[in-house]
Formats: C-alpha cells, sequence, structure tokens
C-alpha cells in the first residue's frame, strides 16, 4: 500500500472505531485475514466505576495490520447496528495480495460483488465480513 495512506496531514487524521458484540473474536479473525497484531487492549475494568458485569469487556483495542491502525471496542448490547451507509475500503499494489485478503475476509461471510476486473481497469470486490463490516478490496489503478 502506499505510504501516504498512513503519513498525518495538517489536518488531522480520520480512525474508525469498529463496535464489536465480541471485539476479541473479531480481532483474532482480523489477525488470521490481515497478519498483523493487536498491539492494545483495555478492558472497562480500567474505567473508574465501570459496572461489574462489564470488567472483561474491550474497552479499546488497537489492531496493527497492513501498515495500518484498526480500532475496535465492545459494543454495550449483543449486537451491532452498523446500517448500510459506510463500507471500508482497502487498496492494495498487487493482486494477489488483494484476492487473498478478499478470501480470508469473505470466509463466514458473504460476498456482495466477486473479486474481479472491472470495466475501469482494476481488480474490486465487495463483500461482508460474519461480523457485518462491509469492504471494498481493489487494486491500485
Amino acid at each position: 500500500m502506499d505510504q501516504h495512506h498512513n503519513r498525518r496531514n495538517d489536518h488531522g487524521n480520520i480512525n474508525t472505531i469498529l463496535y464489536s458484540r465480541n471485539a476479541r473474536e473479531q480481532s483474532d479473525f482480523y489477525v488470521k485475514a490481515f497478519g498483523g497484531e493487536v498491539v492494545s487492549l483495555r478492558t472497562f475494568r480500567d474505567m473508574p466505576g465501570a459496572d461489574e458485569s462489564m470488567k472483561d469487556r474491550v474497552l479499546h483495542l488497537e489492531l496493527q495490520a497492513l501498515g495500518l491502525r484498526f480500532f475496535m471496542a465492545d459494543a454495550g448490547t449483543e449486537s451491532v447496528d452498523r446500517g448500510k451507509g459506510l463500507d471500508l475500503t482497502l487498496e492494495f499494489k498487487g493482486e494477489e495480495e488483494a484476492r487473498r485478503i478478499f478470501e480470508a475476509l469473505s470466509q463466514g461471510g458473504h460476498v456482495i460483488m466477486p473479486f474481479e476486473r472491472m470495466f475501469w481497469g482494476t481488480m474490486f470486490g465487495r463483500l461482508e465480513d460474519p461480523f457485518g463490516v462491509i469492504w471494498q478490496i481493489s487494486t491500485e489503478a
């Protein structure tokens, strides 16, 4: 991936926090799909006054993979309503890595658009992973 994806700019950064019914399970899935590792994990135990039933739930988790940082946390409920207005996109230089990631993320989920060459010339696919996150995987133009 291009280095410009990781550079800070003068205007700040946009980071995504994925809320999950089970952030540990979901982050394990992404570690297998992307490689990388969980580099930080804090539970509600660290938060003053947290309810005893929440102590082992994930307050903040950071996964580093693909040269990117992914943030995750457990939602306060068993289900997470993601809506349909947001996809996460990953763009790769090579088709082989993009295809590998597409196939890994779609395990247990479902393919919305198969990973194939598009009329604009790049490889592209769209899927929903088993945790309800919608991803667009493509290659660079």
